[in-house]
Formats: structure tokens, C-alpha cells, sequence
């Protein structure tokens, strides 16, 4: 815009200056020529500015002083003033002539114009869209979303980005933080540094302005010190010492309506108290009406013949009742006054209770509740869950059949033949008993020596023959074998063997390190698993007979094993410890699920002869049923038993499951399993068997069923 005012002012440089402003400050030339680098000057013959009117010259000068913000071009314009005098002292063109020739000002000037616009600094929000306040929700549906200075339409940029681009460029564009949409025009603008600080001052809840200070010092302009001198030497308005007319005709309207009775003086409220009786009949516009569950008053039991002042003989006291009334405490008394008789109704003295029972009978009133609770009507028995009959759930052992006698001290486990046909137990006494079931006849003792703890499993061998038991005593598990014809049969076990008579057992003893505290059999007879006392990974031991060999499953230990147990169907091996069951595949090696009993202290464990289900026993009297295929949480925990309980067991056949503890008693439960997998089990407990005698502060110490009978 400079170089336009530089060469209108050469132009006028050239000539007279007749026509210049009076007043006008003059321009030296020099520095406007230098800015027009490389353009001719206009000669005064060609008459560039000399046809314009003085109003078509101050549009030119208006857009060339529309993009100059300096004073450096003061000069500029006083040269183009002196132009324009000159062209009104010159020959006049014609309209034609001034349209097909444009000056090369306005050039320049239109020029400049389009890079004012392309280099804008202003404060608007947006100079390209003009739509002003109009919503942008009114654009969604049109492919345009404004219109820019020309009247063209500004056009939606065009998004094909999925959401893996947008990922993409937030990973890959350093600046994707600080890159916005604009509204305005729909295009992504890359906010500056100032604008991201601004951001961050609004969001802590700060000003905008940086050189802001909240806390700058207050400056007290005003003291409670008496000056000299007063603040401002304005002098009073004439109003304040002049009455006004307004507030004069206020008054006097207000004076007019008091002598009329318009307008009545305020008196001061009485505060008297109301009341009603809070007692009354309920009426829907009386007060009580907004009490939906208004209770009516507790009313005062009519008086009998024992208030009457001449009552029958039959209700006055005698003299040992009315001591005893006397002795009683108020609360006790069936009668808060003693009957009395009088001659006449004259002579009934005033009651001295009156003030007492009045008192008494306000306090029923005050204290009586005024809302009526809603309480629902259940019945206890139908919180009950119905249960079947015991006697619907028959066949279960009832009664005691056989007692088994020859044992000299406590008999700490049982087991029972496949078949059923022989029961071996094991006691304190040093010695394993084989026992026929059917006549309780001892068949055969085996002496295992020493004392302690001791047990054994029964399970049928891979060959048909007879019996096969395990047995444990001290650090070492044993085998017990029946002999086949004449010959003298031993276990084919390392570690070992003990050859016994003709016709006797025949031993395989292992010795181990630590006491052995259980033995059992998988259901093919050609595994048994024994569980140590010891510590470590080596607490549970599974031998093979067929291959002689032994072998420790785990590498670490989990705590104390309690309990082990093989799983009827599937290979799996079930280890109890004192606070959890784990479930381990054999074939996988792996670790298949772990049960939480929720009990102190797992004392036994066993399988449901299906598979999906097992149940423990603890010493915290608890015995809690797991269903695989449910949760790894108890299905339900059965409190029955007072004392810790020892063992519990599954029938083979029937749905039954029986626990024997501490306090002398068996409970046999029938446990029913259904093949639909949404029926849950059914658990009833049907006996508690007693009659066994406590020995040391212990009851039963093992349960086991009949394999074929329910026994």
C-alpha cells in the first residue's frame, strides 16, 4: 500500500501543485519513489488520477488505508491529496475513458487488497466462514458446512479415516495431542503452544492472562483517618438541599387513602395456640384427614365387678392373698388396686391413684404409635425347604446287625472286600483282623507289630483269587496277599519281601522315611497311593505291583496333606490338605482344579462313585459337598455333628453317604445325584446312628458301607 501512495505521490511530484490543501503538511518524495521498485512512474500527460472525482478518490484511499496499520505512511497520503488537487485543475475525461483505463493505484491497491486477506491477524473465530451465529447443526445434512467473503461454499473436508488410521497417526504424528477440529470449517488445526498453555491454566481453574496476579497488594484509597482536604471538590447537586415534588405527591396520595379506609394499619397478630383433638373421628377436611394411616387410641378397659364399691364376696381378698398382692412387684400384679366394700356409695373415699392412672393414661396417648407398620404374614413352616419323607428314602441302616469283637485297643480303620464278603480292620493293638461279614467270625490275625496309628485298604487284585489288603505301621507300608493252592504267593514289590507259612498270607513290606498315615488302592488293584508324615514334595508315594516300581508325583509341597484319593473314572488323584482339595490329571501332569472347603482343617475326603461329586470332613464339624462340575465353592455344608468329625464315605450302590466324629455318632444322609445336569443334588439326612463309646476323647475314627447291602 505504500508503493500505491508512493506513486501517486510521484505523479504529482511532477507538476504545478495548484491545487494542495491549505494546512497540509508537505512530503519530501525521496522515500516514496524507492519503494516502488521496478514500476514506471505515470507521467502527468497520461492523466492517471486527473479525471477522478474527489469522491471516487477516497474509495481508492480508503482500501489503500484499510491495510496500513504504521504512521510511516502519513506521507504517502498528503502526496496523494496533492494528486488529487492537481487532477481537478486538468482537462476532464469522459466516464468511458475512466472506466477503460484504470489508474495504476487502484492496481496496486487491489493488489495489496488480496494479500490483506491472506496475511489477516484479526480476532475473529474464523475469517473464511461468514455464516455468523447461525448453528452449525443446520449444515449436518448438506455437504457444505458455510460460506467464505466471495458467497462460495466452504465444503466439508472429506473423512474415509477408519479408527486403525486414527490409531495409526496418534502413534505416528508427535502433535496428534494437540490437534482439534474446527467447527467452523471442519478441518484439523494444530493448537500452538500459547493456546495449549492457555488450555491447561483454564483447566487447573486458573486466569488466562499469564501476567494476571490474583494477589497483588490491595491499594487502600480510602482510610478512616480525617483529612483536610476531601476526596472530590464536587459541589452539591441542588436536589439534595431541595424537597422533591415526586416524593411530595406520593405522600400526599398516600395520606389521601388512609382518610378513605384504602389502606389499613398493620395490627399485630395474636399467637394464640389452637387445638383439636387429636383423638377425633377422621373426617377428610378436618385436620386429622392428611393422616392416611391414622391409628385410632388405645381405649381404656371397661370396669368389672372387682372396681364395684359393694363387689361379691368372691372377689374380695383374703388375708394371705393380700400379703402376697402386697409382696409382688407393680409390674407382676394382676391388679394395680385391692377389692374393697363399702355400706354405701357415700361413704367411698376419694382414689389415690388418680393422678397416677390420669398421667399414666396421657402418656398411653403421647407414646401410641401414629403409623401402622406393615409386617408380612409368613408362616415358619414355609421357610422350611420341603424335604422328602426318611421313610420314602429306604433302603439305609437303621439298627445295630453285628457287633465285630477281638480288638484290645482303639480300631482305627476299616476296609471292605469288593465282594463284600470279608471286613479288615486295623487297631492300636499291633494287629490286622480279617473278619467274615455275614457271621462276625474272626478268620485270620495278622500280627504287624509295634504301636501307633496304623491302617489298611482292600481292593481286588488283577487276577481273580481273593483279597488283597495294604497295610501300614510305622515308617513302613505293607502288602497282604492270600496264597494260591500249595504254594507260598508274595507280592511283587521292591523293598522287601516277607514269605509267609502254607496256607497263611504272604507279605510285601516297603520301608519308607516317616510314619505312614494312609494307604489306598485304585479301583484296578494295580495302584496304591501312600501318604507320609513327612515334610516336602515326598508326602504322597503311588506304587505300581505290576512294574515294581514307586514313584513321587509332585515336585513341591502344597502344606500338610491330609488325604488322598483316586478318582473312580477318570485319572485323576485328588489331594487334601488342611485347607484346600486339588484335583490333579495324571495322564497331563497338570493341575486341574482346586476346591475351597472353608474349613480349619480337612480330616477326610471321599468320592461319589460317579465322579462328580465328593465330600469332606473337618475338624471344625463340618462336613461340605462339592459338585465338579458346579464351582470350586462347597455346594452345601451340613453342620450336623458337635465335634470334629474323622471320616466320611460313599455307597458304591445305594444314594447314600454317611460321617462318623467325635461325639459318638454316625449320620447316614441320603445323597441323591441325578443324570440332568440343572437338577441339583438332593441331601437329606435320614439316621443318626449311636451307641459307640468314647474312648480317650474319641468316637468313630472310620466308616465304611457294605459294597452290595445297605449296611
Amino acid at each position: 500500500m505504500a508503493g500505491a501512495r508512493g506513486a501517486g505521490g510521484a505523479a504529482a511530484a511532477t507538476g504545478a501543485r495548484p491545487g494542495k490543501r491549505p494546512g497540509g503538511p508537505e512530503a519530501a518524495p525521496e522515500p516514496e519513489e524507492s519503494s516502488l521498485a521496478g514500476a514506471p512512474a505515470p507521467s502527468l500527460q497520461e492523466g492517471s488520477d486527473s479525471g477522478l472525482s474527489e469522491s471516487e478518490e477516497s474509495v481508492f484511499s480508503g482500501l489503500e488505508d484499510s491495510g496500513s496499520d504504521s504512521s510511516e505512511d502519513d506521507p504517502a497520503e498528503e502526496e496523494e491529496e496533492v494528486s488529487s488537487d492537481e487532477g481537478h485543475g486538468g482537462p476532464e475525461k469522459t466516464a468511458g475513458q475512466q472506466a477503460a483505463t484504470p489508474s495504476p493505484s487502484t492496481e496496486v491497491a487491489r493488489a495489496q487488497g488480496c494479500e490483506e486477506y491472506a496475511v489477516d491477524s484479526s480476532d475473529e473465530e474464523d475469517i473464511r466462514n461468514t455464516v455468523g451465529n447461525v448453528p452449525l447443526e443446520w449444515y449436518d445434512n448438506f455437504p457444505h458446512v458455510g460460506y467464505d467473503l466471495d458467497g462460495r461454499r466452504i465444503y466439508k473436508p472429506l473423512r474415509t479415516r477408519d479408527e486403525l488410521d486414527q490409531f495409526l497417526d496418534k502413534m505416528d504424528n508427535p502433535d496428534y495431542w494437540r490437534t482439534v477440529q474446527d467447527r467452523m470449517t471442519g478441518h484439523d488445526v494444530r493448537l500452538t503452544d500459547e493456546q495449549v498453555a492457555l488450555v491447561r491454566r483454564l483447566q487447573r481453574g486458573q486466569f488466562g492472562d499469564v501476567s494476571f496476579d490474583p494477589y497483588e497488594p490491595a491499594v487502600d484509597f480510602f482510610s478512616g483517618d480525617l483529612m483536610i482536604h476531601p476526596v472530590t471538590n464536587r459541589p452539591a447537586d441542588k436536589r439534595s438541599f431541595i424537597p422533591s415534588l415526586v416524593e411530595k405527591e406520593k405522600v400526599s396520595r398516600m395520606v389521601h387513602a388512609i382518610k378513605m379506609g384504602w389502606i389499613q394499619p398493620r395490627r399485630p397478630r395474636e399467637h394464640s395456640p389452637s387445638f383439636y383433638d387429636l383423638w377425633a373421628q377422621e373426617d377428610p377436611d378436618a385436620v386429622l384427614g392428611r393422616h392416611k394411616m391414622h391409628v385410632p387410641a388405645p381405649k381404656l378397659a371397661l370396669p368389672g365387678h372387682a372396681e364395684s364399691y359393694n363387689p361379691p364376696p368372691e372377689y374380695l381378698p383374703s388375708e394371705e392373698e393380700r400379703l402376697a398382692w402386697e409382696q409382688q412387684e407393680p409390674g407382676e400384679r394382676k391388679l394395680n388396686f385391692l377389692p374393697r366394700k363399702f355400706p354405701s356409695l357415700r361413704a367411698v373415699p376419694a382414689y389415690g391413684r388418680f393422678i397416677q392412672e390420669r398421667f399414666e393414661r396421657c402418656l398411653d396417648l403421647y407414646l401410641c404409635p401414629r403409623q401402622r407398620k406393615m409386617r408380612v404374614n409368613v408362616d415358619p413352616e414355609d421357610l422350611i425347604p420341603k424335604l422328602p419323607q426318611p421313610r420314602d428314602l429306604q433302603p439305609f441302616p437303621t439298627c445295630q446287625a453285628l457287633v465285630y469283637k477281638g480288638h484290645s485297643d482303639l480300631i482305627r480303620c476299616l476296609s471292605v472286600s469288593p465282594e463284600g464278603q470279608w471286613l479288615a480292620s486295623g487297631s492300636d493293638d499291633g494287629s490286622v483282623r480279617l473278619w467274615e461279614v455275614a457271621t462276625a467270625r474272626c478268620m485270620r490275625t495278622v500280627p504287624v507289630g509295634g504301636r501307633g496309628r496304623r491302617g489298611l485298604s482292600a481292593a481286588p487284585e488283577p487276577s481273580p483269587g481273593g483279597p488283597a489288603g495294604g497295610g501300614r505301621h510305622g515308617s513302613a507300608a505293607e502288602c497282604l496277599c492270600r496264597p494260591r493252592g500249595a504254594r507260598r504267593a508274595a507280592c511283587p514289590l521292591a523293598g522287601g519281601l516277607r514269605g509267609g507259612a502254607a496256607g497263611g498270607p504272604a507279605a510285601a513290606h516297603l520301608p519308607r522315611e516317616g510314619p505312614v498315615t494312609q494307604v489306598i488302592w485304585h479301583g484296578r488293584g494295580d495302584y496304591m497311593a501312600v501318604v507320609l508324615a513327612a515334610a516336602g514334595h515326598t508326602q504322597v508315594l503311588i506304587h505300581q505291583l505290576s512294574r515294581r516300581r514307586s514313584q513321587s508325583p509332585f515336585r513341591r509341597s502344597h502344606g500338610q496333606v491330609q488325604r488322598v484319593a483316586f478318582h473312580p473314572v477318570r485319572p485323576f488323584l485328588l489331594v487334601a490338605s488342611q485347607r484346600s482339595v486339588r484335583v490333579y490329571h495324571l495322564l497331563r501332569q497338570e493341575l486341574t482344579k482346586k476346591l475351597r472347603p472353608n474349613c480349619k482343617w480337612v480330616s477326610s475326603l471321599a468320592v461319589h462313585p460317579a465322579g462328580d461329586n465328593i465330600i469332606c470332613g473337618s475338624y471344625d464339624s463340618k462336613l461340605v459337598w462339592f459338585d465338579l462340575d458346579l464351582s470350586c465353592e462347597p455346594y452345601r455344608v451340613l453342620r450336623h455333628h458337635r465335634k470334629a468329625l474323622r471320616a466320611v464315605a460313599f455307597h458304591t450302590r445305594y444314594p447314600l453317604f454317611a460321617s462318623g466324629s467325635d461325639d459318638g455318632s454316625v449320620i447316614v444322609c441320603h445323597g441323591m445325584v441325578y443324570n440332568d445336569l440343572l437338577q441339583n443334588p438332593l441331601l437329606v439326612p435320614v439316621k443318626v446312628l449311636r451307641g459307640h463309646t468314647l474312648t480317650r476323647d474319641l468316637g468313630v475314627l472310620d466308616v465304611a458301607f457294605h459294597p452290595t447291602q445297605p449296611w
